[in-house]
Order: C-alpha cells, then sequence, then structure tokens
C-alpha cells in the first residue's frame, strides 16, 4: 500500500525536492505538502478511508489533530469511521480546543496529522488530550517521515513510512552549498534560523 500512495503523492506534485525549513526548525531536501493532494475531493476520501481501515480495531471516539494541516485528513478519517472529527488551534504559543469542541472523560481519542517528522504536534494535540480528560488510544498520518523511529507511546499508522533525511541548521550540507531555503508550511516557527 505504502509504494501506491507514495506514487499518487509524486503524481499530485505533493513530494517536492528542494531546500527545506521544517515546522521542526530543522532543515531537509525532501518536502511533502499534502495539501497538494488533500486538494482533490476524492482523493481526501480515499485517504480518510484508507488510515480509517489501518485504525478501525483501535476503536476511537473521536478523531483529532493540529490545525491547519491536518483539518481534512481529520474530517476525512472521522467520515470513514463514522465519529466525530475535531481540531486544536495554536493559540497564545500553545495547543488548545476552541470553537466549543470539548473531549468527555475518558473519551478514546485517535490523533491524525498531514506529515510527522518529529512528532511534536502530535505530542502537543495529546497533551491537550490529557488536559481535556480524554485517552489517547492511536496516531495516524499520512506520511510518516521519520522512518518510523518516532515513538508517541501509542500505535501509530502511516499511509507511507519514509526515511527522509533532517538536518540541523547549524549542520546544513544544503546551507553549506549556499542553496536558498524555503518554508513552504502553515506556520512559522519563532526563533527558527532560515538558512
Amino acid at each position: 500500500m505504502s509504494d501506491r500512495w507514495l506514487e499518487r503523492l509524486r503524481q499530485r506534485k505533493a513530494v517536492q525536492e528542494g531546500h527545506f525549513l521544517l515546522t521542526s526548525g530543522n532543515h531537509s531536501s525532501v518536502y511533502v505538502q499534502n495539501a497538494l493532494i488533500l486538494q482533490y475531493p476524492e482523493d481526501a476520501a480515499a485517504i480518510g478511508r484508507a488510515l480509517a481501515a489501518q485504525v478501525r480495531h483501535l476503536a476511537p471516539e473521536v478523531v483529532l489533530g493540529p490545525a491547519l494541516g491536518a483539518v481534512i485528513v481529520v474530517h476525512e478519517v472521522a467520515r470513514a469511521l463514522g465519529t466525530r472529527g475535531i481540531f486544536a488551534e495554536r493559540v497564545d504559543g500553545r495547543m488548545r480546543l476552541r470553537r466549543g469542541f470539548a473531549l468527555r472523560p475518558g473519551e478514546r481519542v485517535l490523533l491524525v496529522e498531514d506529515v510527522i517528522t518529529t512528532g511534536g504536534s502530535l505530542a502537543e494535540v495529546a497533551d491537550v488530550v490529557r488536559e481535556a480528560g480524554g485517552r489517547v488510544v492511536g496516531a495516524a498520518a499520512i506520511v510518516d517521515r521519520s522512518g518510523g523511529t518516532v515513538a508517541l507511546g501509542v500505535p501509530l499508522a502511516a499511509l507511507v513510512t519514509l526515511d527522509l533525511p533532517v538536518f540541523p541548521p547549524d549542520g546544513c550540507p544544503l546551507c553549506a552549498q549556499g542553496l536558498p531555503v524555503e518554508k513552504p508550511g502553515s506556520r512559522a516557527r519563532p526563533g527558527a534560523r532560515a538558512g
């Protein structure tokens, strides 16, 4: 399945090559821009069904992910599972539930992300779940670019698992070559050094 989804991402130009500043602050020669596949409703629905098939056994009662990148994925996974789908937003530098979203005590929560690099965003959302009294039962993503090394303490499902190069800004060979860096993601990272 991974090869089929990777090919589909490439067809939609969602896998890009260059010199990129990731949300984590690290640099990479490969960027995965899932918005380019999620703009097609038929692809978004298929992604939701495929991820739901991998996590259905976890019996989640709600699907939750970080805004902005995971919102469409959350919606489609929740639709395929027949559950609610909600998202957390960054307020004053911290992820929070807003817009009247809430969790019941003990509610079983599936965390969803579009791309996992370090797992930092999902760890923040997991904190939101715990603070709200919910229980994280698993996580899912379209792409796990950590090569399967991210440890979230719960089962992790991904349609594509890649081991992509990631460099600290002060040890980036692309910076050493003088290549300009791009920040294509949905949010800027405070204090991140580009280049």
